[in-house]
């Protein structure tokens, strides 16, 4: 693709209230050699505002009519997991190059179907955190060996969300066949921070529980059963040989939301620190250590809800670069995959610790009842 620039359209840009107007919109406007071309929502007026508000060129009522329109190069998935599968194919056979915000599917075969379907397209996965600038040294100082042979790391994740309340239009975060939860969402993105800075996770051990199984909807002031953990628990092993642990938790509140990543080498330490209220995914991040390190570069862009535009900037950067040099350097489709198998396997974990705590108990039931029988 020769140096003209790239042209954007996005599903699920919504004026009011939505992740596309904090983040993707506001990357896409401060990237040169982008330009949103198109928006489309699910209703003639939101999407005439959408456009008006954010300088479209054009709106749809018909995100699959935006899709087939030969004037759009990228096509941007910013609409509920359930939406995406549906979507990502159809832009896949349009031609069209596609960012789908993560996870990509419900589940590990929707995320297999989506990226055997790729061909020599371009995808971007919206994994972003690992893209930030202080990430990306914090892996550049790791791979140095200014720290030594990484020993072990302690993850801290934490996000106002998934917690004892929440509008009713969130309410589909607690339905475990949305495919959007916890696990998928916040947990997914922190162990790819993990295996972004650390190497590959070979071995993972988790724990889950629901602190809050009934969630106060604070609009409608009904009440909806949580049927997905709002607080995560991962023991693990790196291909750097590092050991790590990971405490991830939602329902904290707005100035308590943070992130710590810190890890301990033979030789030094270095950190890793942020405060959005949305995750560590969503904001900037601050890295500190007791060797001397290059200062992160600046990102691409900056702005949206506390700088919720800074990680998904550098995804857009990537692609941008990727589409002129016919180059696939941006987190994409396999790597998603890879990400659900990951989270897949923090489930079965948790699972079969479930099936040995059962175990234990009926264990020591039975030797109870042996000592009181004797």
């Amino acid at each position: 693709m020769n140096q003209r620039e790239i042209r954007v359209g996005i599903v699920g840009a919504n004026a009011k209230s939505s992740w596309a107007k904090v983040s993707h919109v506001t990357a896409i406007n401060g990237l040169h050699g982008l330009k949103l071309s198109a928006v489309a929502t699910r209703n003639e007026q939101s999407a005439r505002e959408a456009a008006k508000a954010f300088g479209a060129d054009r709106w749809f009522s018909d995100p699959f009519a935006m899709i087939r329109d030969e004037r759009i190069d990228v096509i941007t998935i910013a609409v509920k997991v359930p939406e995406h599968r549906e979507l990502v194919l159809a832009a896949l056979e349009a031609g069209k190059a596609v960012y789908c915000e993560t996870p990509l599917g419900r589940t590990v075969a929707e995320a297999e179907q989506m990226a055997s379907a790729v061909g020599s397209l371009h995808t971007a996965i919206g994994l972003q955190g690992r893209l930030n600038p202080a990430v990306r040294r914090a892996a550049q100082l790791v791979s140095s060996g200014k720290i030594g042979p990484p020993l072990n790391a302690r993850i801290v994740s934490s996000t106002t969300g998934f917690g004892p309340e929440m509008p009713s239009v969130y309410d589909y975060f607690n339905k475990e066949s949305s495919g959007a939860n916890l696990l998928t969402i916040s947990a997914g993105h922190t162990l790819d921070v993990v295996e972004a800075i650390l190497g590959p996770i070979l071995e993972v051990d988790a724990r889950t529980e629901i602190r809050w199984p009934a969630v106060k909807l604070t609009d409608t002031g009904g009440e909806s059963v949580r049927q997905t953990a709002d607080q995560v628990g991962v023991l693990g092993k790196t291909g750097s040989g590092a050991l790590f642990t990971a405490d991830i938790h939602g329902g904290v509140a707005h100035e308590d939301a943070r992130f710590s990543f810190e890890i301990r080498g033979a030789d030094g330490w270095l950190n890793l620190s942020g405060g959005h209220p949305y995750g560590f995914q969503c904001g900037d991040l601050k890295l500190t250590s007791n060797v001397a390190f290059v200062r992160p570069e600046e990102a691409a862009v900056s702005g949206g809800f506390m700088g919720a535009a800074i990680n998904v900037g550098e995804i857009y950067a990537y692609l941008l670069r990727d589409l002129h040099a016919g180059a696939y350097n941006a987190p994409d489709f396999e790597l998603a995959l890879h990400n659900a198998r990951l989270i897949e396997a923090v489930i079965c974990a948790d699972k079969l610790g479930e099936r040995q705590k059962l175990l234990d108990q009926i264990e020591t039931f039975d030797e109870a009842r042996v000592t009181i029988r004797s």
